[in-house]
């Protein structure tokens, strides 16, 4: 199928892509990677009545270190990452997250900001911003603001982005070298969407966990940080044992999704192998 007929613009600066996002309200749309827009235009499942294509504004295809955090612009695409991008934990853990994501052609297209404000319950890099408590920088004609994520994502493709807004930044910390990371996903070919996926942070002194933050995604209609399974962390030594707890716990606290793709049960299963394989990546032993 094609799409419906839509007006197209292409803006060069950010403030005359804002003018165009209020001139055009719920019709308009953002164009950046577009590896989730054209394929639902094209199934008519979306309608913009006017496209604006932000791929010639120059100087926000960016990834920068600033004041202990990443920065990423609009137009980073997802590609980027499959290299490191910056020292420490978080700049090793990256690439391995960025190799999940769908295959080559969309990597080189798709964008990190596209990903976020799209939403889509499987995504890794929302799961990362979750979990990190990125802050999520969004523009408008009237101003700015900043959110976290437990107040931007709302639900499956459903975040507190507002028609006449665009997401400029995401700004993840840079956590300290004292932290280890892991990363598991699981979906039923490469390249596909993952049935659950987790993401494990931990600080480490004296052998023992003083920091935990873990996340879910996947599985449930948005990307969660649980608090229980990093709860259950903290003065441990991050064994296996204490990984299937985790893993337990987290999968008791969520909702699982239920589609064509897996039962809520299985979603749970798997959310219990991620997290304790997540934790495992972390801490190995």
């Amino acid at each position: 199928m094609k799409p419906a007929a839509f007006r197209y613009f292409a803006p060069r600066t950010v403030k005359e892509a804002l003018e165009l996002l209020a001139e055009h309200g719920e019709e308009g749309k953002v164009l950046a990677g577009g590896q989730s827009l054209v394929p639902a235009m094209n199934f008519r499942l979306a309608r913009p009545s006017a496209l604006i294509d932000i791929n010639r504004i120059d100087g926000i295809d960016y990834v920068r270190e600033t004041d202990g955090s990443l920065c990423i612009g609009p137009l980073a695409r997802h590609a980027r990452f499959e290299a490191p991008v910056a020292d420490g934990s978080v700049g090793a853990l990256l690439p391995r997250v960025a190799r999940h994501i769908a295959h080559v052609p969309i990597r080189s297209r798709g964008t990190f900001a596209g990903s976020i404000a799209h939403a889509d319950p499987a995504s890794e890099w929302c799961l990362l911003a979750a979990t990190l408590e990125a802050e999520i920088v969004i523009a408008s004609r009237r101003g700015s603001r900043t959110l976290r994520p437990v107040d931007y994502f709302m639900g499956a493709l459903t975040t507190a982005l507002e028609a006449d807004e665009l997401l400029t930044e995401i700004r993840l910390p840079l956590v300290g070298a004292d932290w280890r990371t892991g990363f598991a996903g699981f979906s039923r070919r490469a390249g596909d969407y993952a049935l659950a996926m987790s993401a494990a942070f931990l600080r480490l002194e004296n052998g023992q966990v003083v920091e935990a933050r873990i996340g879910v995604g996947g599985a449930t209609d948005r990307p969660l940080r649980i608090a229980a399974a990093e709860q259950v962390l903290i003065g441990s030594e991050a064994g296996a044992d204490v990984g299937r707890e985790a893993g337990n716990i987290a999968a008791e606290a969520i909702e699982p999704l239920e589609d064509i793709q897996a039962s809520a049960e299985y979603r749970r299963d798997l959310v219990r192998a991620m997290v304790a394989r997540a934790l495992a990546q972390a801490c190995p032993q």
